[in-house]
């Protein structure tokens, strides 16, 4: 027994309230090391992402070509673009691009079904290999390592080594087919109706990989007293997996939505080191730099398909965290 049962006169005193300890005022110090730590990121992040972003959006106002300065005059038409330079252009590139631009709507509807083989194709192949490892199958470690290979590798690497296995005469998909022959040989690269397929094909060689990883750590987080729990409850591994342990990953399928996107609209190594982008492996991305940086030096017009290239981007991943968001703020009875 304590003092305070046997003391009579101290057994109904109420108790003295705890005194909270107060959380000290930072100092000098401690102000200055915080706006580095905090400071110094958020500049570089609007030195090299915002600030080029929003340039590119202003650029792509502009009738420029990189030389000169930029005026706030208005262009004039039926000008010699050397007289018109760095001019007010409105969305007069927008509209060239669209209408007058051969290669715009090829490169969209390319960079499509670049998105769609990436998240309808190589994001389930991913996912599917990285619940394969987590169960513990024989020899996981070595398929992990096959798998994560590719990622490694550059993407010009990557494009390089299927070259040679998509090469008529040599290459080993044709030997094994048996169509290696001048008679019988098929152009994979060559044949725009088949050379978007066959590049796909590589990319996504590398992506389910990239894709495989991030899902097995995702995984690995998941608490197993989860599905020990839906398990008793009679459910399948099909349906754990779908029910149970896929909505825990919530954090992890937001990243891998976001990381997919902008691998899909970003390709440009493995189209530039087949056939330079053209030939019906035109990208969005191959025509930025091509006005850009090429012989035209079209600053404006390249800067209008990158905002294109921006929006495009923007969609899916709004839409996806606005569906994904909405859905968890909702009540359980209402889903």
């Amino acid at each position: 027994m304590t003092d305070h049962e046997l003391d009579p006169a101290t057994a109904g005193a109420p108790r003295a309230p705890r005194r909270r300890r107060r959380v000290g005022r930072l100092s000098r110090r401690d102000k200055a090391v915080v706006a580095v730590l905090l400071g110094l990121p958020i500049l570089l992040d609007l030195a090299f992402i915002w600030g080029p972003a929003l340039g590119t959006v202003g650029l792509s106002f502009t009738k420029w070509n990189g030389v000169g300065g930029l005026s706030t005059k208005i262009c004039q038409p039926n000008v010699p673009s050397i007289l018109n330079n760095g001019c007010l252009y409105g969305v007069q590139n927008y509209h060239q691009a669209a209408t007058i631009y051969p290669e715009f709507w090829p490169a969209v509807r390319h960079n499509l079904i670049w998105l769609a083989v990436f998240m309808f194709f190589a994001t389930p192949l991913g996912m599917f290999f990285a619940v394969l490892i987590d169960r513990g199958i024989k020899g996981s470690r070595m398929y992990q390592s096959i798998l994560f290979l590719p990622v490694m590798l550059s993407l010009a690497l990557v494009g390089i080594i299927w070259e040679f296995m998509y090469s008529q005469n040599y290459g080993l998909i044709n030997t094994v087919i048996g169509h290696n022959h001048n008679g019988n040989a098929i152009d994979w690269l060559g044949n725009p109706k088949l050379n978007l397929w066959s590049v796909l094909v590589e990319a996504s060689w590398r992506q389910a990989g990239y894709v495989m990883v991030l899902y097995l750590a995702g995984l690995k987080a998941v608490d197993p007293q989860l599905r020990e729990a839906a398990l008793m409850d009679g459910t399948n591994a099909w349906q754990t997996f779908w029910k149970v342990v896929f909505p825990v990953m919530r954090p992890i399928n937001i990243v891998v939505m976001v990381v997919t996107v902008i691998e899909s609209l970003r390709a440009f190594d493995l189209v530039y080191i087949t056939n330079k982008g053209v030939n019906g492996l035109e990208l969005l991305s191959v025509l930025v730099t091509s006005n850009i940086v090429g012989e035209t030096q079209r600053v404006g017009f390249g800067s209008a398909l990158g905002v294109v290239l921006l929006v495009i981007s923007l969609v899916p991943i709004c839409t996806f965290l606005y569906l994904t968001f909405r859905r968890e703020s909702q009540p359980k009875g209402a889903r």
